[in-house]
């Protein structure tokens, strides 16, 4: 589904990203973790086109996007989420939905007009399939902004589904989130998963990565040094020193 090669990213004399090489196969849930600042949020903004990179290729189902603009890139089935949520504030629940859901298509101008003064038939089972996802049809008609944390939250996953993906970035969607609501967002991802989508995971809650993914790579200055299973991953010395740090003797 996806393939990163000797991926970078310098900003100046940093080298936010470093050489790094990924690749997420259709289907499994990919983690991506590493300490702040070492390289994660700015990897998934370069997959999503919102960066250029420095050096490397990423392909998503062996078509190189490299230099594809992003919403093109959404157009061929790359969605995400943003760890800082960023939702349309002042349009209502399904506003939000049916912007995401028509972003991803190409559809004439003046048909635009008609679906967002109520949408079509297909619009509104689409919208209410991610309402119903999401939990939120009660609040259909709420502005974004009056929504609490949590629901904002559940509203920015299901705007990104409702862009209809094929690769689903999660830029740590359990950020402020409860031990209960991130026990609805683990069976969130993995009902994510059972649609076929494939999903790549950024995440610092570690009891959640842990349990949910297929496989994880670790970051630390830019730079992966480590890719396995959560098990393996767990029993790296490297691991645990670049988020512990190396104990003195």
């Amino acid at each position: 589904m996806l393939e990163v090669r000797r991926l970078s990213k310098h900003f100046g004399g940093v080298r936010a990203v470093d050489q790094v090489d990924l690749t997420v196969r259709q289907g499994e849930i990919f983690g991506l973790i590493g300490p702040n600042g070492s390289g994660k949020s700015t990897i998934v903004n370069l997959i999503a086109g919102l960066m250029a990179p420095t050096s490397g290729t990423i392909a998503v189902e062996g078509r190189d996007v490299t230099t594809v603009a992003a919403h093109t890139r959404l157009a061929l089935g790359v969605a995400r989420t943003f760890q800082n949520i960023r939702l349309f504030g002042q349009l209502s629940v399904w506003q939000n939905l049916w912007v995401a859901e028509n972003s991803a298509r190409q559809k004439r101008a003046e048909s635009r007009v008609r679906r967002w003064l109520g949408g079509d038939k297909a619009d509104r089972a689409r919208i209410g399939e991610m309402l119903a996802f999401s939990g939120l049809e009660k609040k259909r008609d709420d502005l974004a902004a009056n929504l609490s944390f949590g629901e904002q939250r559940r509203l920015e996953l299901a705007r990104a589904l409702a862009a209809e993906p094929k690769l689903l970035l999660l830029d740590e969607p359990a950020a402020g989130m409860n031990a209960e609501e991130i026990l609805e967002l683990d069976e969130r991802i993995r009902k994510i998963r059972e649609r076929g989508i494939t999903v790549l995971l950024i995440e610092h809650h570690m009891e959640l990565i842990m349990a949910i993914t297929d496989r994880i790579a670790v970051l630390n200055f830019g730079q992966k040094i480590e890719e396995g299973t959560p098990a393996e991953v767990q029993a790296n010395p490297k691991v645990r020193a670049a988020y512990l740090g190396t104990a003195a003797v």
